[in-house]
């Protein structure tokens, strides 16, 4: 989630500028670049249980962080991230860390900047006592034995999402996830690859599965985050229909976007609630909030980030359908949506494999991949046939690529562990699985310190 900053304070005026205002990230294909963010569980090695934001917890950490140019992000006077050039480490409600990686040419790039973060993470928490586990759900915990960190958005969004589904909350405190952000050329560009992501997205949630157990026990699904998200609130996620139109573009998602109901305005410094209003109300100024003023581009640029569809739309698109996981596992999950969308051989034949059925069968899958995961019915076979085909093509778009690092190899290495759970390897759901069936012995706790970075 977005982090307070600058904001753009132009009145809006229409639609049309909103439009704009997305399309201006279009970039030249040479200009494309690789954004990661990933996040990740804290623990305390003592008693395994999540640290506060004070004392001797997260915020400590931050300022401990807070070195070699990374600069606080504040709130209310309170440390709650970190900014370095077009890199920021942010918290999730319960403290969730995560990165935000600069803009990057290359996967190699990609995965030096995650051991980086992660060298600077254990070297930052070790004093502390604290240790972090990327897992998609947390594996011990009910939720309201989970602190919340000061950033005030959160606290509107604590209160709304009680009224708009049952496990918002669970999705705020408790889960964890990998996405790579990248970019569009054109608004046809934008639009082709959003309808192919979006329906592959439930084929990444299958393979990246890493959420298997609830409050020390297994729950009964492979990816326990995904399942969260089917009941988080309506209006503001999955995989709308509208996406998939062939007319679809700036304009229709703005649209679309402006029909989401609002959280919060931001002035001033302090986040006023306006949980559930209209944004069409906001700029025909009819929202009758004290405080708020006129719509400005930059409060459209904030509605924006409260848009939690799979794909998200920003000025790049964003992949959010994956678990957190290993390091492997968080770079191939970039690897994948590279290799599918930033050769043009690769996309096409992606967009093929994507029109062979209707759009409305992948959201299908969608609700079912959270407890089955590869194993899933699809199309006469299961969603382990399409991840095949998804990775290989993938895989091609890799090789077109031709971005190799020192010792001479490509980009494919990091696509390694997802050619090996596409052959038919365990998911890393089913290895927990595994091990709390066994050397376990039915004790879910050793999980934070297997899963440890």
């Amino acid at each position: 989630m977005s982090n307070p900053g600058d904001a753009d304070a132009t009145p809006i005026t229409s639609v049309r500028q909103l439009a704009d205002h997305i399309a201006a990230g279009c970039k030249p294909r040479a200009e494309f670049a690789i954004g990661t963010e990933h996040e990740k569980f804290g623990f305390r090695h003592a008693d395994l249980t999540p640290p506060p934001y004070a004392p001797d917890g997260i915020r400590a950490l931050l300022e401990r962080m807070a070195v070699a140019g990374w600069s606080p992000i504040l709130d209310a006077g309170k440390p709650i991230g970190l900014k370095h050039g077009d890199a920021s480490v942010s918290l999730e409600p319960a403290g969730q860390l995560e990165l935000s990686g600069g803009l990057l040419g290359t996967l190699h790039a990609t995965r030096a900047e995650l051991e980086a973060h992660l060298a600077a993470v254990r070297a930052a928490a070790a004093p502390l006592g604290i240790g972090f586990a990327p897992l998609g759900f947390h594996p011990t915990l009910p939720r309201a034995a989970m602190p919340w960190m000061p950033k005030g958005r959160y606290a509107i969004m604590r209160r709304y999402m009680q009224v708009v589904g049952s496990l918002g909350l669970d999705m705020m405190t408790r889960t964890c996830t990998v996405q790579v952000n990248l970019d569009y050329s054109s608004e046809a560009d934008m639009a082709r690859k959003l309808r192919v992501s979006l329906a592959l997205q439930p084929v990444a949630t299958a393979l990246f599965a890493n959420s298997p157990f609830t409050e020390g026990r297994p729950n009964g699904f492979l990816s326990y985050r995904a399942h969260v998200w089917t009941d988080t609130d309506p209006h503001r996620t999955g995989m709308p229909e509208a996406f998939f139109a062939e007319s679809f573009g700036f304009e229709r998602y703005v649209e679309w976007l402006l029909d989401v109901p609002m959280y919060f305005v931001h002035r001033d410094g302090r986040y006023i609630d306006v949980a559930g209003r209209s944004f069409r109300d906001f700029i025909a100024g009819r929202l009758d909030v004290a405080g708020t003023g006129p719509a400005t581009v930059g409060d459209f640029a904030d509605h924006m980030t409260t848009a939690f569809t799979d794909v998200r739309v920003k000025r790049f698109l964003e992949m959010r359908g994956a678990d957190a996981g290993t390091p492997e596992m968080m770079v191939a999950q970039s690897a994948l949506w590279v290799g599918l969308l930033y050769d043009e051989a690769a996309l096409a034949a992606a967009d093929a494999l994507v029109r062979e059925r209707p759009w409305t069968d992948y959201a299908q899958i969608r609700a079912e991949v959270p407890r089955r995961a590869l194993a899933t019915p699809f199309a006469g076979g299961s969603v382990a046939d399409l991840a095949r085909r998804m990775v290989a093509i993938a895989s091609e778009g890799l090789l077109a690529r031709a971005r190799r690092d020192a010792t001479g190899q490509d980009e494919r290495i990091h696509l390694a562990p997802l050619e090996a759970i596409a052959a038919g390897a365990p998911t890393q759901a089913e290895r927990w699985l595994e091990r709390f069936h066994g050397d376990w012995q039915g004790d879910v706790r050793p999980i934070f310190d297997a899963a440890s970075v």
